[in-house]
């Protein structure tokens, strides 16, 4: 069973957007809970390969690019992908839950290593698609942002697969 801690509710900035942000990691966690790899590889509609499992591979994507490469400079390449296409890792037709899991819990221990280690939410890093410097404020909201929306995807997945809806 996932525990997802509830953020909280009166907090300093940073602890509240890390909260935040382990509130959304949980949630997509328990939008998983309980399937089978068949039923997490499961897609939306057609032509669209979007899956449980994608969004998972898709956000350890996220979490690698935000805080390692951007934040911490580690010139590495993305998980699915050497030549920098975010879409390849949406395609889990041939994934499985423990590889996916896997990456993506590795990349949020990473993220979360890099944020305790940074300073202040003033560090900033170099965004390349971007073109511009950002700092780790910007990373964590954009990282709830991107949590918030697939976890909004993921409700309907998961609705769509056995009827489970909520929290």
């Amino acid at each position: 069973m996932v525990d997802r801690p509830e953020p909280p509710l009166i907090a300093g900035e940073r602890e509240m957007l890390r909260g935040f942000l382990e509130f959304h990691r949980a949630t997509l966690a328990m939008k998983c809970e309980g399937l089978s790899d068949e039923d997490l590889r499961t897609q939306s509609m057609p032509p669209s390969t979007l899956s449980l499992l994608g969004l998972v591979r898709h956000m350890a994507e996220v979490e690698r690019t935000w805080f390692r490469r951007v934040i911490n400079a580690e010139d590495i390449p993305l998980v699915w992908s050497d030549d920098g296409d975010f879409q390849v890792a949406y395609d889990a037709s041939g994934a499985t839950r423990s590889e996916a899991f896997a990456a993506w819990e590795a990349e949020v221990e990473h993220s979360r290593r890099v944020e305790r280690e940074a300073e202040s939410l003033d560090v900033t890093g170099y965004n390349q698609r971007w073109d511009e410097h950002v700092s780790l404020r910007l990373v964590m909201m954009h990282m709830m942002h991107e949590y918030a929306r697939h976890n909004g995807h993921a409700d309907f997945l998961r609705e769509g697969i056995d009827g489970v809806t909520g929290a």
